[in-house]
């Protein structure tokens, strides 16, 4: 593998503050798998998986959807387009640096 290509791996880190408990998870590959679904006609879910890890989010408590859910799912869905957008100028910027075409990527 070169230098500029990493193998994907994933990252988990547990603390204990104060006693408070936190957990941090980290994907670093582009091996996910993203769902959404509904419990009980009440909630929303958001699944991020890989084969090493999965985070969940969902409704305040698990209970039915609240403002403050939809304020999340919109940050969540802003955060998620301005992650696109950085990834397709990086891209583009990597292939434009080696002299590539996009037809030849």
């Amino acid at each position: 593998m070169s230098d500029n290509q990493r193998e994907p791996y994933t990252h988990l880190r547990a603390s204990i503050d104060d006693g408070t408990t936190r957990l941090d998870l980290s994907f670093y590959t582009p091996e996910l798998a993203v769902t959404v679904f509904c419990v009980d006609q009440q909630r929303a879910c958001l699944d991020i998986s890989s084969r090493e890890g999965q985070v969940s989010i969902s409704s305040t408590g698990g209970g039915s959807v609240t403002e403050a859910d939809i304020g999340l799912a919109r940050e969540l869905a802003h955060a998620a387009a301005r992650y696109l957008s950085e990834c397709e100028r990086l891209y583009a910027r990597r292939h434009m640096d080696l002299g590539f075409t996009r037809a030849e990527a």
